[in-house]
């Protein structure tokens, strides 16, 4: 069997990422799409809560798999992978906030007055549940995301990171260069600006808010790859 015939063979979804670096360092940019999937699902949340708007959240992400591809071989393995590449999909939604000028002054946001409602969690999982219940479930997970949309930007990234993708508080001081304090801080503004919003509905939904699944995965994935192809052809 020759060696591209076997490579042909690969399991790429038994495969690390670190296994899936060193194929595209290789010369497979096959695998560079399998990273893709498995980041996709965070990085588009991500680009979402910085930039509140979804079909810029997908040029963002375009421009930030490019630019990972690109530069592949800086990645040393120091973070995980996906915390690597959620780094540069913040570096590329916060540059398309600068040419809008819009961005929202941080100070002012954290000294803001706290208010005094109380504070609820919005647990991430979810039991078995019947269709009755699915159903508005669904009908729930759409006024949450509507409700996370009205978050000031700092505490929607936050939120975002920290109750969604269920980052560390270490983490998404990290990424946001911020203050851990400052993190635990915006969380629980966002909580309570949530609370207040959703006035009292129980949204257990929150694995399945601002999915990235099927034909926006495929889009995305797929331009990327095309580009990469072009690219390699040019």
């Amino acid at each position: 069997m020759s060696a591209h015939a076997h490579l042909e063979s690969v399991d790429y979804a038994a495969l690390d990422d670190h296994a899936l670096v060193d194929l595209v360092r290789g010369g497979r940019r096959e695998a560079f799409r399998h990273i893709m999937q498995r980041c996709n699902q965070r990085l588009f949340r991500v680009a979402r809560a910085v930039l509140g708007e979804e079909s810029e959240a997908e040029d963002v992400l375009q421009e930030s798999y490019m630019s990972a591809y690109r530069k592949l071989d800086s990645f040393r393995g120091d973070s995980t992978l996906l915390t690597w590449m959620t780094s540069i999909v913040l570096n590329e939604a916060r540059g398309r906030l600068r040419k809008r000028h819009h961005m929202v002054g941080l100070e002012q946001i954290d000294a803001a007055p706290d208010d005094t409602h109380q504070v609820i969690q919005f647990p991430s999982k979810f039991g078995s549940e019947d269709p009755a219940v699915s159903a508005a479930r669904a009908q729930i997970r759409r006024l949450l995301e509507h409700a996370i949309d009205e978050l000031p930007p700092a505490f929607r990234t936050v939120y975002m990171m920290r109750e969604v993708e269920e980052c560390s508080v270490e983490e998404t001081a990290s990424l946001l260069d911020i203050k851990p304090e400052t993190v635990k801080t915006r969380l629980h503004r966002a909580r309570r600006q949530l609370r207040a919003s959703l006035q009292g509905t129980l949204a257990a939904t929150m694995s399945e808010a601002f999915p990235f699944m099927g034909v926006r995965c495929a889009r995305v994935t797929d331009a990327v790859m095309a580009r990469l192809d072009a690219e390699q052809t040019s």
